[in-house]
């Protein structure tokens, strides 16, 4: 048994860190359902832009202020059947939202869908940092690629599934949210054999550690990363719930065609995320975020007057510098507050969550005011924010 504490806490955790990261996998695909469905909800209950970045809101408002309070109950509380009871509320909220008939029933279904995510996130990135054996880059970077590929999978179901036969075909997709359960029974186990071994409330490996810098060193650092944070959110919430009504007005394109592209996009994503975390173990964190977040500045100023193809390139381009941020983001944010990995993992996907919900209720109203185009003229210019990034200090690798 002490052996077994031993390898949780000391060496890396594989097979936990790639069961963590297909439940994260499903966890998204199920989440990316909703705004993947946005076109049929706009076309089936006449709603406006402002009213498509509402639902947004909503669902991304439960799925962020619960985080970091879920976050704090688990550094003090840990319990190891968490995982289970977040991908309940999502299998409810998916059903409701299958044959939800008003904008006030879809609020309510995007809502218990936002409590399921603001559940797993959190719990799951602590649990990670805590399967990792050091390499805290490469563990999220994991955790993080499984969410990525989900999130680019679930466009490409709605294609396959869900625009060819209508809404309630959403209903399918519960069969996902129990396999996701299913998976998660051994990592329960798993933390659950943790929590015995090592006799303590806290059960994560961060309590152990504390911060090598300065309490006002430490929230300065913490406000550039909510800068940074901001920045790329904004500018990811641009792309994830209106890139499919941009090519479609732009270059005419169906819907069906229009979700294609947003998986080629989400898939970039995906794959520039798998490569932030280990990059940042070798390197450093703050390089990883400076070459993430301003280094795809050209990219997104040039994709406004660019032809299908070259936005097609350049999205693949975005996504795959731009999502290389977050896992060396994040990690960096742990770093910092090593005894606090459950707070810091649900203030950062919290603020994540939250940033993109309110980001897309203003850019929805932006896109009925001023149009869709417009919104992507703007945006271009917010990975200049990343210029923040020389502010930080340089935090080496510590496995």
């Amino acid at each position: 048994m002490n052996s077994l504490q031993s390898r949780a806490t000391g060496g890396t955790m594989f097979g936990i860190l790639l069961a963590l990261s297909f439940s994260h996998l499903l966890n998204d695909t199920l989440q990316s359902v909703i705004s993947a469905i946005y076109p049929l909800l706009k076309d089936s209950l006449s709603l406006s832009f402002a009213q498509i970045g509402l639902i947004t809101l909503v669902y991304q408002i439960s799925a962020s202020v619960f985080q970091p309070l879920v976050g704090v109950y688990l550094d003090r509380k840990p319990n190891p059947w968490f995982l289970p009871i977040g991908m309940s509320f999502t299998l409810v909220g998916l059903m409701i939202l299958a044959f939800a008939d008003t904008l006030h029933i879809v609020f309510l279904s995007v809502f218990l869908v936002g409590i399921g995510s603001s559940i797993l996130h959190p719990e799951a990135s602590r649990l990670t940092s805590l399967a990792s054996g050091g390499k805290r880059g490469l563990a999220q970077s994991l955790f993080q690629v499984g969410g990525n590929l989900g999130g680019s999978l679930g466009p490409l179901l709605a294609a396959l599934v869900i625009a060819p036969y209508g809404q309630r075909h959403v209903a399918l997709f519960s069969i996902l949210a129990v396999l996701a359960i299913i998976g998660m029974y051994p990592i329960c186990r798993w933390y659950k054999r943790i929590l015995q071994i090592s006799g303590k409330r806290s059960g994560s490996a961060g309590k152990i550690a504390q911060s090598p810098f300065t309490k006002k060193k430490i929230v300065v650092s913490l406000l550039i990363l909510l800068v940074l944070i901001f920045s790329k959110y904004i500018y990811m919430a641009s792309l994830t719930n209106f890139y499919t009504f941009y090519l479609m007005h732009k270059f005419g394109v169906s819907i069906q065609t229009s979700q294609f592209y947003l998986f080629a996009f989400l898939f970039a994503a995906a794959l520039g995320t798998l490569l932030g975390g280990p990059i940042g173990d070798r390197v450093g964190r703050k390089y990883v975020i400076w070459v993430s977040i301003l280094g795809v500045a050209p990219f997104t100023l040039l994709m406004p007057h660019a032809n299908l193809f070259w936005t097609c390139i350049l999205s693949i381009c975005i996504g795959l510098i731009l999502s290389s941020a977050f896992s060396a983001i994040l990690v960096y944010a742990q770093e910092l507050l090593p005894m606090k990995l459950g707070l810091i993992s649900g203030l950062f996907f919290g603020l994540a969550f939250g940033i993109a919900g309110i980001a897309s209720a203003v850019l929805g109203n932006i896109a009925d005011i001023k149009g869709i185009e417009y919104v992507y003229q703007i945006c271009a210019y917010m990975p200049l924010l990343g210029l923040v990034t020389y502010f930080l200090p340089n935090i080496k690798s510590t496995h």
